[in-house]
Formats: structure tokens, sequence, C-alpha cells
């Protein structure tokens, strides 16, 4: 959209900081709030995960007419970067981004999955802004990926393995199905519209297959970076 003020990039700056700065502040906010009544720690850190890869609905908030400013919309990615750069190392256990974050309570853990996503919205933000293939990629990292492990490990009945990891039918299709929909709702916050056409539809199911074989095969901690690595060169190899 145009700015609203001027200058372009002091614009940019302030709604790419502020919007989703006050977003996921509010979600982790409800999140800690839930956590202290006894709410699941591992489906409180699904949700955060979900809500932090849905920041692009802030993108058509933005004006990238001078050709840059836009990557302000990975402000808080950065920051949060830091974040967990500061506390894996320094933090305790009763810190409350460990609690809400993690899934054993190790602050360490801050410095590998939550990292990484971190740093692949700060790619797909930078490189992949108000493009498709950032949409679909940032769907099936929040959406498919973020709830695949709850219900595999909740739900998960029929059991594979796959290169010595074990998963589940049920979490390998929540990949597919909650990324297929969660690019469904991307796409129409971002674009304004429903990707309907045959094309979108085929290239959202195609990217989904790729998803699902990424998870699968991904070691631990580093499905955040294979899964969009996996997305994005596929997309690039058939499409561009």
């Amino acid at each position: 959209m145009k700015a609203l003020f001027e200058p372009v990039f002091l614009y940019n700056f302030v709604v790419g900081t502020f919007a989703p700065l006050i977003y996921i502040q509010s979600i982790i906010k409800l999140m800690e709030v839930f956590v202290r009544k006894g709410f699941p720690q591992d489906l409180s850190r699904k949700i955060i995960h979900i809500a932090a890869g849905s920041w692009i609905w802030v993108w058509p908030l933005m004006d990238p007419s001078d050709g840059w400013s836009y990557a302000f919309n990975v402000n808080i990615a950065v920051l949060w970067t830091l974040l967990f750069i500061v506390k894996g190392l320094t933090a305790g256990p009763e810190d409350i981004a460990v609690k809400t974050m993690t899934r054993t309570g190790d602050p360490k853990e801050l410095l590998k999955g939550p990292l990484f996503f971190t740093l692949a919205m700060e790619f797909i933000g930078i490189f992949f802004f108000m493009t498709f293939p950032g949409v679909a990629t940032m769907a099936y990292l929040g959406w498919g990926d973020g709830l695949a492990p709850y219900i595999g490990a909740r739900y998960g009945e029929h059991k594979y393995k796959l290169l010595g990891r074990g998963k589940s039918i049920e979490g390998s299709v929540t990949v597919f199905v909650a990324g297929f929909l969660g690019a469904l709702l991307l796409h129409l916050l971002v674009f304004g519209t429903l990707p309907l056409s045959a094309l979108r539809i085929y290239q959202i199911a195609i990217l989904g297959l790729v998803a699902v074989i990424a998870e699968a095969v991904s070691p631990a901690d580093v499905d955040n970076l294979l899964i969009p690595a996996a997305l994005l060169a596929t997309y690039h190899l058939l499409w561009s």
C-alpha cells in the first residue's frame, strides 16, 4: 500500500516494527497466561510457532516504492534472533521464553529450532517479500511443520521410519493439510484473494508433498531450515 506518511522508509520502519511486535507479543503473553494455568507447554509452543510464521499479514501494509525499506518487515524476527541467542546462552529454565518456546525446558533449545525459524523468517521477508513462493513456504513452515509434531505425538498411531527418524502418518498428513489450509489463508491475507486457479492449487499441493518429505527426512531441529530451502528450490526449478 502507499505510505500513509513520509518519508517512506520511516513509515515502513514503524509499520514493520510495531504491527508484528504488538501481534506476536500479544500471542506470547496470552500463551504465558495459559501455560501458568496448566495449558500444555508443547501446544503453546506450536501456537506461537504458527503465529510467528503468519507475520506476513503485515506485508501488504508496507510500501515497497523506495525499493529497500520493505525489508523492515523482518525487524521483529531480527530482534527475536538476538533474543534467542542471548537467552539460549544465559537464561535459566524458569525464564518465560524458555517455558513457552522449548520442548524440554533447556534454554539451549532456543539456539536450535526457534533460532533457525527466525533466520528463515528473515530470509523470506527480505528476498521473497510479497511473492507466492514466500507465502507458500511460510504456510508449510509455520502451519504444517508447526502442528505436525503435536498431532504426531498425541495422535500418531501409524509409525514409520525414514533415514532412521521415527515419524507417524498422522503427523505427515498434518504437514500437508495444515500447510495447505495455511497457504490459502495467508494468500488471502497477503494478496486479498484465495488462490483458486488450477495452477496455484497444483503448486500448493506439489510444495506440500515436498514439505512432507523434507520434514520426514530432516535431522532433529534442522527442519526450520531444510523445509524452506526445499520448497524454494522446488519452486525455482519447476516454475521460475
